[in-house]
């Protein structure tokens, strides 16, 4: 069998491009993109299944590889893979962010670790929430769907297509709800130990004799432990909502929808 150069070419850039699509999705989504999941497992992942979608490709564009059109067309493909995941890591952020309020409620801001997602130290309570999501988010399948979608986007975009402006905006826009969702899923408790601080200042205020910080201390701490174990239920079963917003945003910019 005989193969020509620019056959041999279009047959790697059909093999590259997915892989480069794919292998930066896992480089930025939840779960996988851990420092504990080796760099040969992603790599490997990433092959096989650009090795399966490729015979399913619609024809991409004839440009060499390492010419400019070629370069411009994998930072594409880069950006698309990464902006799929970095979604996901949005809604995981959400979650630390509503640990850390918690936490600085409780006085337990100190207590910090690293977290595993990140490499970033970040208070215990937050470990306690990123746990519980990421399990959900295991049980869900919802690392599953993800891939699902990036292979169904190389149809609905296809390589040679790239995000415009008003989908940046959107990334931009829907950004902001780590701060809000955070808050929202923090609310019960910050508000109750607020209301608890509220009233040993008016006892500080009435006596002040009275060592507040010494009882005050482990009564803030056993409370908040207490407000999580009882409200760590509700907050889960606000988390598929979040993850669903996300997943709609995901296939607004794959034009999945």
């Amino acid at each position: 069998m005989n193969f020509t150069e620019a056959q041999l070419l279009n047959s790697m850039a059909m093999l590259m491009f997915p892989f480069m699509r794919i292998s930066a999705m896992f480089v930025s989504m939840p779960v996988l993109s851990v420092h504990a999941v080796p760099a040969r497992i992603r790599v490997i992942l990433s092959g096989a299944i650009s090795f399966i979608v490729m015979p399913l490709l619609p024809p991409i564009p004839p440009v060499e590889m390492l010419s400019y059109t070629g370069i411009m067309i994998g930072v594409q493909q880069v950006a698309i893979g990464l902006t799929t995941g970095f979604i996901l890591q949005m809604v995981f952020a959400a979650v630390i962010f509503a640990g850390q309020g918690i936490a600085y409620g409780m006085g337990l801001g100190f207590a910090s670790m690293v977290d595993p997602l990140n490499g970033q130290q970040v208070p215990v309570i937050s470990q306690i929430y990123m746990i519980s999501t990421t399990l959900l988010f295991l049980s869900l399948d919802g690392h599953l769907l993800l891939i699902q979608l990036l292979v169904n986007s190389f149809t609905s975009l296809p390589i040679g297509e790239t995000f415009n402006m008003n989908d940046v905006w959107a990334i931009i826009a829907w950004s902001g709800r780590i701060f809000s969702d955070g808050l929202l899923l923090s609310m019960p408790v910050i508000i109750s130990l607020l209301l608890v601080n509220v009233i040993f200042g008016v006892a500080s205020k009435s006596a002040p004799q009275l060592q507040i910080f010494s009882v005050g201390f482990p009564i803030t701490l056993m409370l908040g432990i207490l407000l999580i174990w009882l409200t760590i239920p509700e907050t889960l079963a606000l988390l598929p909502d979040l993850l669903n917003d996300g997943y709609d945003l995901i296939k607004q910019l794959l034009r999945l929808t």
